[in-house]
């Protein structure tokens, strides 16, 4: 398969799984990871801004409140599901300065120093060229502009790390989403490769990990949501007895997992980056 074709079959992928995301505003850390990143952001005097993959608007509603009514906030996304869902809670809220557009946010573009800020939340790990976004979204930026995003360590997930290891056993690569951008080194070269100097970025490592119960139920649970992930769906080419053994197996190893009296830990250590262009 080709390289354009398999960017294609992924994102295809992508918008299968994020479409049918239906309880997307519920999961466990979406909400106090986009308020955390408003706070980093300090969006006093941003007048226009672009919230990079808006999902379900968590960040661009957030941020239109915050930064006033004067303010103008763009949020993109490739799934109309997220957007509908965006749109429904624009509607509800009142605010008169939001606008959300679907598109690819690796394809769309907009005139250079536009922006006095770009956020990013929880989302810059699904882009098939990040290099290349950074540089975009570098030129989009007005001059003293900043751009706000998080991004996992390379080690977050313990169980996504445990899938990944089982899977590779069956012949199945999938790819650590957090690697890119998983160390502060990793997410300062990329920086300062895309036009910001180094001393333009902070980097903030906080924890948003959790304690829970690595019984049957909750390893198939979390097998689901892995299995249909971008990252995790390949485990689908396995041949069907294939997949079950891998499946057996995984839900054996979730179950093995060290517990204390608290439960199992599942680290979600996290990067708030913010980086000014000169």
């Amino acid at each position: 398969m080709s390289e354009p074709e398999q960017i294609k079959e992924y994102k295809q992928q992508l918008l299968t799984d994020f479409n049918s995301r239906t309880n997307y505003d519920k999961g466990r850390f979406y909400i106090p990871i986009a308020k955390r990143l408003i706070e980093v952001a300090n969006l006093q005097n941003a007048r226009i801004i672009l919230d990079v993959a808006t999902g379900t608007g968590i960040v661009a509603l957030a941020a239109a409140g915050k930064a006033g009514a004067q303010s103008k906030v763009i949020g993109i996304d490739i799934s109309a599901g997220m957007l509908s869902n965006a749109q429904e809670k624009l509607a509800a809220s009142g605010l008169q300065n939001v606008e959300f557009i679907e598109a690819d946010a690796e394809l769309i573009d907009f005139e250079r120093n536009r922006f006095d800020v770009i956020l990013c939340s929880l989302a810059i790990c699904y882009l098939t060229d990040i290099p290349t976004a950074l540089h975009k979204w570098h030129s989009f930026l007005k001059p003293g502009g900043k751009l706000v995003f998080n991004a996992w360590t390379e080690n977050a997930f313990t169980t996504s790390i445990l899938f990944r290891e089982v899977a590779a056993r069956y012949g199945i690569n999938v790819p650590n989403p957090n690697a890119p951008l998983g160390t502060p080194q990793k997410c300062q070269q990329l920086l300062s490769a895309a036009g910001f100097q180094n001393k333009n970025i902070i980097i903030q490592q906080e924890q948003f990990g959790w304690y829970f119960t690595p019984d049957v139920d909750i390893a198939q649970q979390i097998w689901e949501v892995n299995a249909k992930n971008v990252f995790g769906y390949q485990v689908q080419q396995l041949a069907p007895d294939k997949l079950r053994e891998c499946f057996a197996e995984y839900i054996k190893e979730v179950q093995a997992l060290p517990v204390t009296e608290k439960g199992a830990w599942c680290d979600a250590s996290i990067f708030f980056v913010t980086a000014v262009k000169i």
